[in-house]
């Protein structure tokens, strides 16, 4: 599924590499059968954010996903938070990842969303629906806290729910987050990083891969789902 591996690139880290492909990413949308609605939606995305400055678009990106957690980008800080349960989920996923052939890199975070992405876009059609099915709750989650932001990522986020396939009432979604309150004000963030953070990946194995990618002879043949029962239903209580 190509447009997972474009989806990818677009929630990671802005750079100027990224905005310099703007013409390959818009091919990409439009030969990837999306809906009309969502293809319009992400040319739109690409098209304003490769027009505009490159430190602008760093500067918001960190503002929304790197201080506070509502929006955070990694999929078990809505489920685990930063409990001790969320290293050893972390650890399962990093092996799951290894037993479809992916080795991630040692500073890599598994459930870092733009991996898990590319990863999906390796494994097939019908297995990368079947992982964004295991997340959709997680995914629509963030969608609606990034309309509350008025953000145009949203249309990143409702793009990969439609691609699950997965039937979610975002009304329902919405109603549960309207009083959230703001965790990247600085009083929130001084509250939040009070305590030491824990460092999941201690018991993780070290790995030495060459990237993010599977090479071409890795195999794709398999879906690895995640190790969590409970994660569409921890991501609802998290709302």
């Amino acid at each position: 599924m190509k447009i997972l591996r474009l989806i990818s690139l677009l929630i990671d880290y802005p750079t100027a590499e990224l905005i310099a492909e703007k013409d390959a990413l818009l091919a990409v949308v439009a030969s990837s059968g999306l809906p009309a609605e969502h293809a319009e939606s992400l040319s739109v995305f690409i098209e304003n954010r490769c027009r505009g400055d490159i430190v602008d678009w760093q500067e918001e990106y960190d503002g929304l996903f790197e201080r506070g957690r509502s929006l955070s980008l990694l999929l078990f800080e809505h489920v685990h938070g930063e409990s001790r349960d969320r290293g050893q989920a972390m650890v399962d996923l990093q092996n799951q990842y290894k037993e479809a052939g992916l080795d991630i890199a040692v500073n890599e975070l598994p459930d870092y969303i733009p991996l898990y992405l590319d990863f999906l876009s390796t494994q097939g059609d019908d297995n990368a629906r079947l992982g964004l099915q295991e997340v959709a709750h997680i995914l629509a989650l963030l969608a609606c806290r990034l309309e509350q932001r008025k953000s145009d990522y949203t249309s990143l986020f409702h793009t990969l729910v439609g691609l699950s396939e997965v039937a979610l009432d975002l009304d329902d979604l919405r109603g549960q987050i309207a009083g959230e309150v703001p965790d990247n004000t600085p009083k929130a963030l001084d509250k939040v990083w009070e305590e030491e953070m824990v460092n999941f990946m201690d018991n993780a194995e070290s790995s030495c891969g060459t990237g993010n990618r599977p090479s071409e002879g890795q195999r794709r043949d398999q879906y690895i789902p995640l190790n969590t029962e409970l994660l569409n239903a921890s991501a609802a209580k998290q709302a």
